[in-house]
């Protein structure tokens, strides 16, 4: 079983003491890319360094997080959109993101959904300019984003709606859009019916697979840290709640990765 993992923190500081352990073990799983999103300024610098440094199992995409938006300054919104832009035009990146909204988030200072859905904006706007695809990050506000991006319109590159956590329902909408569906952890609990009908309504050939290690363990490692080399588990239930062969199934989100991703 060949897997890319595409939405991995693996530059989170839970893998500070072991992350070529991590990334061996992931290796001998069968990943064989995993793609790092970025969550804001404070992080490109360091993610960059880690992904550069091992860039024959790495890519990374860059962006701002909506949860990270209460802790930057209002007034140095613009100048890290224009320093997003100069990174990803350097080529220091294979997409935009983790970009995106999320309602809890609108509740904190500084974080309301107005200034949210600008920077999302600006996100796209760099993602449709430079052709890449985008990250999405969709909490608890799946119809205000599928309408954000129904008046921006259809990107070049298309994009991935990490987690997905949306209706079956908002399937047929979003992929109208030209975007990918990527599960998880979720989807090998018994109890995830929403998650597993929407997994049942995405087409084939928009189908991902993710860890969003460090959080969203499988069911077999609830508790646990989550690691990329768990993928496995989750292509394996993506299978059984979709009724198809699980060989064939991480062979399909393979070629997806790598075609949307572009290597």
């Amino acid at each position: 079983m060949v897997l890319v993992d595409t939405h991995c923190h693996i530059d989170r500081p839970e893998f500070d003491l072991d992350r070529d352990e991590v990334l061996a073990r992931a290796r001998a799983a069968g990943v064989e890319r995993v793609i790092v999103p970025a969550i804001g300024p404070g992080w490109w610098d360091g993610l960059l360094s880690i992904v550069e440094a091992r860039a024959d199992l790495l890519s990374c995409g860059l962006g701002i997080h909506p949860q990270e938006i209460p802790a930057l300054d209002p007034a140095d919104d613009a100048k890290a959109i224009q320093r997003l832009g100069e990174l990803l035009q350097a080529g220091r990146a294979v997409a935009v993101g983790e970009c995106g909204l999320d309602a809890p988030t609108a509740a904190q200072p500084g974080g309301g959904m107005e200034r949210q859905v600008r920077l999302f904006e600006a996100q796209l706007g760099l993602a449709r300019d430079l052709r890449l695809p985008v990250l999405l990050h969709v909490f608890r506000c799946q119809g205000e984003a599928v309408r954000v991006l129904e008046r921006f319109g259809k990107l070049p590159a298309g994009g991935v709606l990490h987690s997905y956590s949306g209706s079956a329902e908002l399937v047929k909408r979003w992929s109208r859009l030209d975007l990918h569906f990527s599960f998880t952890g979720p989807v090998t609990f018994e109890r995830s019916r929403r998650i597993h009908e929407a997994a049942r309504a995405v087409p084939p050939d928009r189908l991902l697979v993710e860890s969003d290690a460090p959080d969203q363990p499988p069911s077999t490692r609830r508790g646990e840290r989550n690691e990329p080399g768990f993928l496995p588990e989750v292509a394996r239930a993506l299978a059984v709640v979709r009724g198809e062969d699980a060989e064939e199934l991480a062979a399909r989100t393979t070629l997806n990765a790598r075609r949307l991703f572009g290597y």
